[in-house]
């Protein structure tokens, strides 16, 4: 067996066997131009090896190709791809161990390989049974980045006619495109798979973040809209979430979307409240090019963008009339045009609509279209506000102090005094209102302890004992004076701060009251005030 290089004799070559080289280097750069061609078509690497063996047999007289790809677990070296002209010769299994054959010696020595008579090479094993013996043979190896991938194997069909330097110099111009070939899709293969896990990580994480069970609210309302929602979130029934404002419409959109077999798909949203009629039509509906002032390029809306997935429209109840009547269309039929277009565009879009409107008073006073508040009110989901809600507040301050925890780098905590505060708040900006709330009072405790005089509300509205309900769907409530909760100023277990805070609060907050009810003189609580730093509403 020689090794590559051979060294040509002394002797130039007669005439007759420079037109040989030149014809056979004319052969070999249109095969080699064909193979490169090939490569640089596609990065599946599996598919361009049959093709690149197929132009070595067709085009260069280099017959029976074989491409042996490492196996990095093992070692060895496997036959991965053969081009046999009659289709015999099964490679599947076929492998080779280091120093196991002439392949089996490239693993140890990656050199090119040359034989001009493949039968005076007695480690030639032959597995295949395809090789002649009297023809040449010639082995490259593939390198990827200095490293061994596999090996080129190919067979010239004629004799050996001195030109076989020239073939392999060939056979490794060509190895060297396939192991950039082999290197760039590995590099794909490579970030896919990490895309891939991305994707799925990401996918558990939105399914977890916005899974049922991790939703705060164990209260027999909260409990009996998350039943609904599970059920609804298996089908595509357009949904209509309603509920006062912040009471969390969009999450339970978020759940039910990332909970149904839509969650691979994307799921879109739009306020329909925070746009002009004008450009909710082009944001929903998308627009040609040059169908409006600036529209230089044809762009997709909403609906076309959340094809396949759930288009979730915030504040359905504050949309104009006319525009009623386009988006009766596209939820009767699926189909729309865009603005300046007059090609139909169908889509598979689930819709899931919310309003803190009460539609049935609108579509009484004909503000809003009967039949598309029966298209949108297939599957109504109320959410209760949080005043009729209140055995939930304690879990949801829990939560939303470890979300602010976590934002501040700090545990938080909330003293007795403080939650009892909040237990009688009227919240009428509900759970948003209520994570404000405590977010001010986070950002005022330097010790993370949140103490009741920083509970602070934007008036004093506290919870009333009974509220007759108002509207058809309890949306709304009547006011009445507020009578407060009682709390024992002699309770053992309240801090002398919040003695002194309770009765300001039952003395709504006039210092003198308060000093008759703990039993003082106005200087007194004037001094405990002032020693107890206690910031003193003004009422």
């Amino acid at each position: 067996m020689h090794e590559h290089p051979i060294h040509r004799a002394a002797d130039s070559p007669p005439a007759n066997g420079y037109c040989r080289t030149h014809e056979l280097n004319i052969l070999l750069l249109a095969a080699f131009y064909a193979v490169s061609r090939v490569l640089s078509r596609s990065l599946a690497f599996k598919e361009t090896q049959r093709d690149v063996l197929r132009i070595l047999h067709d085009e260069a007289g280099l017959t029976f190709g074989m491409i042996s790809v490492l196996d990095p677990q093992s070692g060895t070296l496997r036959a991965h791809r053969l081009h046999h002209p009659a289709g015999a010769g099964d490679v599947q299994g076929v492998q080779y161990q280091p120093g196991e054959g002439i392949l089996g010696v490239m693993l140890e020595k990656p050199r090119t390989v040359m034989l001009s008579r493949l039968a005076d090479e007695p480690r030639f094993l032959n597995r295949l049974g395809i090789y002649q013996g009297e023809l040449p043979f010639i082995a490259v190896p593939i390198r990827v980045g200095g490293t061994l991938q596999g090996v080129l194997a190919v067979q010239p069909a004629e004799p050996d006619d001195g030109l076989l330097e020239e073939r392999a110099q060939f056979v490794e111009m060509v190895a060297n495109l396939i192991g950039q070939s082999l290197r760039l899709s590995l590099e794909v293969a490579h970030d896919k798979s990490t895309l891939v896990e991305e994707r799925d990580l990401l996918r558990r994480t939105v399914r977890h973040q916005f899974g049922f069970d991790s939703m705060v609210g164990r209260s027999a309302a909260m409990r009996r809209v998350f039943d609904q929602a599970r059920l609804v979130a298996k089908w595509n029934t357009t949904v209509l979430i309603r509920g006062e404002t912040g009471t969390g419409k969009e999450l339970i959109a978020n759940a039910i979307h990332y909970n149904s077999p839509r969650s691979r798909s994307a799921m879109i949203r739009l306020n329909c409240a925070a746009l002009p009629e004008t450009l909710l039509e082009s944001e929903l509906f998308g627009h040609e090019r040059g169908a409006f002032t600036g529209a230089v390029e044809a762009r997709k809306g909403r609906f076309e963008q959340a094809h396949g997935g759930t288009l979730f429209l915030d504040e359905i109840g504050d949309v104009s009339g006319p525009f009623q009547a386009k988006l009766l269309r596209i939820l009767q039929e699926g189909e729309f045009e865009r603005v300046g277009g007059a090609r139909t565009i169908k889509v598979d879009v689930r819709v899931i609509a919310a309003t803190h409107r009460d539609l049935e008073t609108a579509v009484d006073s004909g503000d809003f279209r009967e039949d598309l508040f029966y298209r949108l009110n297939v599957m109504p989901i109320f959410l209760p506000p949080l005043r009729e809600r209140i055995e939930d507040i304690p879990e949801i301050v829990r939560h939303l102090l470890g979300k602010i925890g976590q934002e501040q780098k700090r545990k938080l905590s909330l003293s007795d005094m403080a939650q009892r505060r909040l237990a009688n708040h009227d919240w009428p900006g509900n759970v948003r209102e209520l994570e404000n709330c405590l977010e001010r009072a986070a950002v005022l405790s330097e010790s993370g302890r949140i103490d009741v005089d920083l509970i602070r509300f934007p008036s004093t509205r506290e919870r009333p004992a009974a509220r007759p309900q108002r509207g058809r769907h309890g949306s709304a409530f009547e006011r009445s004076p507020s009578t407060g909760s009682a709390i024992d100023v002699d309770d053992p277990d309240l801090s002398e701060k919040e003695r002194v805070i309770a009765a300001l609060e039952q003395a709504g907050w006039v210092q003198a009251k308060a000093a008759r009810i703990l039993g003082m003189t106005p200087r007194q609580i004037a001094y405990r005030i002032q020693t107890l730093a206690i910031d003193v509403k003004q009422l």
